[in-house]
């Protein structure tokens, strides 16, 4: 069955607005995992604005599930305490790395890789990860050519950029953005890739979702959960979600 992982980023966002420990990332986490969740997921940026280094050194020390690091592998360390990407997770030693090709100072993932482009520079960046023991995934557009480049330079897994298909679901026209997902996950499955997807995914579209797209390996998803749980709770919102997957994915 699709295994949910929660992005916990909004929580560090309103801690940090206030400049104390206050909502504690790491108890928000040992709720989704009670709650059933299988996995956290993380995206540290060089500025810090959400998730810190220090967040990702608590989570390991305790977490029993995957835990998923997401950024971009080029960015450097910075002056805030940034120590890159690459040192920290080597620091950390996730089950899985989600790579993206972020801007520093990118507001949020809107955009796959072109590995028409990448491909060459990313060859490296994938050994050495997969030297620690590290799943890795591929942040793709649905519809993305080259995904045999996926392949060939060692990524395990794609994660299909789900934000067209849920803006497209939400004006209530999601079927073309649907079927462009489901044959990007095809495809990247005859390569042998496992499909993970993630973006804008909501309690409203991703029984959709995985009913389109079967086989998808795990979804992520963190600021629609972490909004509705304001209103619902948090473990209930994660036990929402996971009734939504059983429902939609019974296998």
């Amino acid at each position: 069955m699709t295994r949910l992982s929660v992005n916990l980023n909004k929580i560090a966002v309103l801690r940090n607005s206030r400049g104390d420990d206050l909502p504690s990332v790491d108890y928000a986490a040992r709720v989704c995992v009670a709650a059933g969740a299988g996995g956290i997921t993380v995206h540290p940026r060089p500025d810090q604005r959400h998730i810190r280094p220090a967040d990702i050194d608590a989570l390991k020390s305790w977490l029993p599930v995957e835990l998923n690091i997401e950024g971009n592998p080029f960015a450097g360390p910075t002056a805030r305490g940034y120590p890159g990407f690459m040192r920290l997770v080597e620091r950390a030693g996730p089950a899985q790395c989600t790579l993206v090709p972020d801007a520093d100072g990118q507001i949020t993932s809107d955009h796959g890789f072109d590995l028409a482009q990448a491909a060459g520079r990313l060859r490296p960046v994938i050994a050495r990860l997969k030297s620690w023991g590290c799943r890795v995934s591929l942040f793709m557009d649905a519809g993305a050519r080259e995904l045999e480049r996926a392949a060939d330079i060692g990524a395990d897994c794609i994660e299909i950029y789900t934000g067209p298909f849920a803006k497209a679901f939400a004006a209530g026209d999601g079927g073309a953005q649907l079927q462009m997902c489901a044959s990007t996950a095809q495809r990247a499955a005859a390569l042998g890739l496992s499909v993970n997807a993630g973006h804008d995914l909501n309690q409203a579209n991703l029984g959709a979702f995985l009913r389109g797209v079967p086989g998808v390996h795990e979804v992520s998803i963190g600021h629609a959960l972490i909004g509705e749980a304001i209103y619902a709770g948090l473990a209930p919102t994660v036990s929402a979600y996971l009734r939504i997957i059983a429902e939609a994915d019974p296998g």
